[in-house]
């Protein structure tokens, strides 16, 4: 059965508000490209075009938004197979780190061998299915903190995070919860939004304030409540380019950062969240 095929970005994204601050990073994208082999059980084909264009398409993203530091998240749409994310890595340069996916069958030799890649973290995904269950994940956590690696987990906050939240702070290696740990906004706060805003107030865990157009209409509050709750525990990305939207409309990823510019007008939380942190949790140059 063929695959339905995404729907490609804008170009050229609106103009952000504001000036980012110096080695801004966009902590969350993906890179496409029909030269590389697409996995079997993906949902969609990504747009046409080869990794060179999508490294350019990347490249005028960055500029447009004031980015110069980036972090290139695996899609699953290429499964357990990095090497295009790897890639494209190598190709962007030293202020560039990958997020792979691995499996719960990792050895320590394929984990090394990531982190010698730019590999800086591995993801783990309970909303669109993955290869690392969390059980897997603990096992495997003592070997990937010793890389330097943390974890990357997509989860529903109202369905997983009352019963991760609480092993969370024993765990020997970073987790990040991607998409504000991408709630349903219909339940109001709920109890599993709470544990993700004490495991950032006591900084047990960190959180992108990425990708709300996917779950919450108007986020000004939720992501407010988020950087109140540890400003040295978030991170921003754009989840460029938008892959498997299932029915949401395509974002501009400038219109999603003035939102966040707006949420966020003061200069000192800025400047952790678009710089200071991912310098710290992705190892880049001071």
């Amino acid at each position: 059965m063929d695959k339905p095929t995404a729907v490609a970005p804008p170009l050229m994204p609106e103009k952000p508000n504001a000036p980012l601050p110096e080695h801004a990073c966009d902590a969350h994208v993906h890179l496409i490209g029909n030269d590389f082999p697409l996995w079997e059980g993906r949902a969609e084909n990504p747009p046409p075009g080869t990794l060179d264009t999508w490294l350019d398409h990347y490249r005028t993203h960055l500029g447009v938004l004031g980015c110069t530091r980036g972090v290139i998240v695996h899609s699953i749409l290429y499964g357990g197979d990095n090497t295009i994310t790897l890639e494209a890595v190598r190709r962007m340069g030293e202020d560039f780190r990958a997020v792979c996916l691995i499996s719960d069958a990792a050895t320590e030799a394929e984990i090394a061998a990531l982190a010698e890649q730019g590999c800086k973290a591995v993801r783990l995904n309970y909303v669109h299915g993955g290869l690392l269950s969390w059980d897997g994940m603990k096992r495997l956590a003592p070997m990937l903190a010793a890389h330097g690696l943390h974890v990357e987990m997509l989860a529903h906050a109202h369905l997983h995070l009352e019963e991760l939240a609480p092993q969370v702070p024993d765990l020997p290696v970073k987790i990040v919860f991607d998409h504000c740990a991408w709630p349903d906004p219909g339940l109001g706060v709920t109890d599993g939004q709470k544990a993700l805003e004490r495991l950032l107030a006591a900084g047990h865990a960190w959180t992108k304030l990425s990708a709300t157009y996917r779950h919450t209409p108007e986020p000004h509050a939720l992501l407010q409540r988020l950087a109140a709750a540890n400003p040295d525990r978030i991170l921003w990305g754009s989840d460029w380019p938008h892959l498997m939207l299932n029915g949401v409309p395509m974002p501009d990823a400038g219109v999603q950062l003035n939102i966040l510019l707006d949420a966020i007008p003061d200069s000192a939380t800025r400047q952790k969240l678009f710089a200071d942190n991912p310098a710290t949790l992705y190892g880049f140059a001071p």
